[in-house]
């Protein structure tokens, strides 16, 4: 008997997501791929196959349990005996190996083994004394173990940033895991030898860092001293300093933002006008991703988790914490609603939320209370498109293509979007500039039983019909089927909500932010239209534009409608 550990693969996120079913039992006999277990994060759900045939021994989990990367799910017999494998695995469960972005969050084992990879590139690349008594020093990757290969996902900071001991100044992200990479010295970038989208690999130089050159004496005094990087090296004794000179403004920089939620500490400014805090933090990529979704300077939050480090919840809390402030001091925000015992009525039944839902209701409430929304109605009329979409099926029948017409919806547009690219923008969360993307990817609105989900179409201008016929029809099949994978649903630049299978005439769809406008569609419907000397009868689609009229003026909001209106109505125009 080959015993086998089978744990939780990357998901996509480092945080812990919910197991909603377990698809095997104890006893049972399973094949490579076949579903072990069903997963629920905030994005989608997610089936986790089994990665060889075997015999169940044992059930690690069960329905309700929250699991991250690298927990174990069951024990597994293989048919394969490979003592190799299960060694592998069995050392797993041993604290000291956590998966990746673990050892990350602790900084203990990786830091030292960082350490030792630093200080042979240091010596090679001697400190250059300057007037003020600064030395530079390359920072190479850290050992990252059994990873071959990872590619930068984020870069942090910036050439001319100042940095601290431990901040992180990259995310790497590889088939395992996403693996946050800190800085072993505070001072200053002087140069970034990488970039994203760049596969790395351990020792692999990332950047010129300017410390201090005589900070060595102040190390044991510091706090921080207890980490491997504050003991010995230079590094670590500029950790000791910065923390101690710095933390002091960057913590009031904090308080002042906290009382009033608005503050900036003047020197920050551009960084946070940028997208970055405006004071050092250690938080991990999903911090900081759902930082960048809801507009939250992480410089402002106070962070409750282990070595200052700024959670979820202490998001969710600043987040909540703002949105009370105008009520107590007397504003416009939301009054808390009373608790209503409706038994008292009749008969009635709770019926809990999943996570797709609440997590789609609070999306959706951060929308409508942030964005100001307004929308623009008008008609297309459809009626030779409609025809030609008829013909066209005969044709491509052969081929297994079945145009709809929201694959001519989304190629209309794409072309709109590039003729007026302040739509397929982002406005920055400071509200100071617009970011305009030179790329199209449209979201679709897919109904499904567990709720809404919008997958993105790529490149959506760059494609035919066809293709993006059958790609709406492949991305529909995945959600329903509950497969998409986080990456199906990020990047989008707009969106389109349509209702023409199910009916209406109108509706004002919320903007999915940080996009800026969306497009509802409803039925079709034949009318009389004038042409000048008589009533003819025309196919006529409802058109439902709702923008942020921060960024989108009423006037070219009419614009895009009216542009798309007769793209619709006459396709060749987009041939112009």
């Amino acid at each position: 008997m080959s015993k086998e550990t089978i744990r939780v693969p990357d998901v996509g996120s480092s945080d812990p997501v919910d197991v909603i079913e377990v698809s095997v039992k104890k006893g049972d006999s399973v094949e490579a791929e076949d579903t072990i277990v069903v997963l629920e994060s905030d994005k989608a759900s997610v089936e986790v196959p089994c990665p060889k045939a075997g015999t169940v021994l044992e059930l690690l989990v069960k329905a309700g349990d929250r699991v991250k990367e690298g927990d174990p799910l069951l024990e597994l017999d293989t048919e394969a005996g490979d003592g190799g494998a299960e060694d592998d695995q069995s050392s797993g469960d041993e604290p000291e190996n956590e998966p990746a972005a673990e050892k990350d969050q602790s900084g203990d084992n990786e830091q030292g083994e960082k350490e030792e990879k630093a200080e042979p590139k240091a010596d090679q690349k001697p400190a250059k004394k300057e007037s003020g008594g600064t030395r530079e020093q390359t920072i190479p990757a850290p050992d990252l173990g059994d990873i071959d290969e990872a590619e930068i996902i984020e870069l942090s900071v910036s050439e001319g940033d100042t940095v601290e001991a431990e901040q992180t100044i990259l995310v790497l992200e590889s088939d395992k895991a996403s693996l946050e990479i800190p800085s072993p010295a505070a001072g200053t970038v002087k140069k970034l030898l990488v970039k994203t989208g760049d596969k790395i690999t351990s020792g692999t130089e990332l950047m010129v860092l300017e410390t201090a050159g005589g900070g060595e004496d102040e190390s044991g005094d510091d706090q921080p001293a207890e980490e491997t990087s504050g003991d010995s090296k230079p590094g670590g004794s500029k950790s000791g300093e910065s923390e101690s000179g710095g933390s002091g403004p960057a913590r009031e920089t904090s308080s002042t933002q906290d009382s009033g939620g608005i503050g900036e500490h003047p020197a920050k400014s551009g960084a946070a006008a940028a997208g970055r805090p405006s004071r050092n933090v250690h938080a991990g990529p999903a911090v900081r991703k759902l930082a960048r979704e809801t507009g939250v300077d992480l410089g402002a939050v106070p962070p409750s988790g282990p070595k200052d480090r700024i959670l979820k919840e202490d998001v969710h809390a600043h987040i909540k914490q703002r949105m009370e402030q105008p009520a107590a001091a007397g504003g416009g925000g939301a009054p808390d609603l009373p608790e209503i015992d409706f038994s008292e009525f009749g008969p009635v039944e709770r019926d809990e939320l999943n996570k797709l839902r609440k997590v789609a209701a609070r999306n959706l409430h951060r929308s409508w209370v942030t964005i100001p929304h307004v929308t623009q109605f008008d008609e297309a009329d459809i009626t030779e498109l409609e025809a030609f979409r008829k013909s066209q099926n005969k044709a491509l029948e052969k081929e297994g293509v079945k145009l709809t017409m929201l694959a001519f919806l989304v190629q209309a547009c794409a072309r709109a979007l590039r003729k007026f690219p302040r739509v397929n923008s982002s406005l920055e969360p400071s509200g100071e500039a617009l970011i305009l993307k030179d790329y199209v990817h449209i979201g679709i609105a897919v109904d499904t039983p567990n709720g809404l989900v919008v997958p993105v179409l790529r490149d959506a201008d760059k494609k035919g019909l066809s293709q993006i016929a059958t790609e709406i029809g492949e991305l529909a099949a995945k959600a329903r089927d509950r497969k998409l994978s986080p990456a199906d649903m990020k990047g989008a630049t707009f969106s389109i909500s349509s209702l023409g299978g199910i009916g209406g005439t109108a509706f004002t769809p919320i903007v999915n932010w940080p996009e800026v406008a969306i497009l509802g569609v409803s039925r079709s419907d034949t009318k009389p239209v004038w042409d000048g000397n008589a009533f003819q009868p025309r196919l006529m689609l409802p058109l439902s534009f709702s923008y942020d009229h921060r960024v989108i003026d009423g006037a070219d909001a009419a614009r895009f409608t009216t542009y798309l209106s007769g793209l619709l109505g006459d396709m060749r125009r987009a041939l112009l």
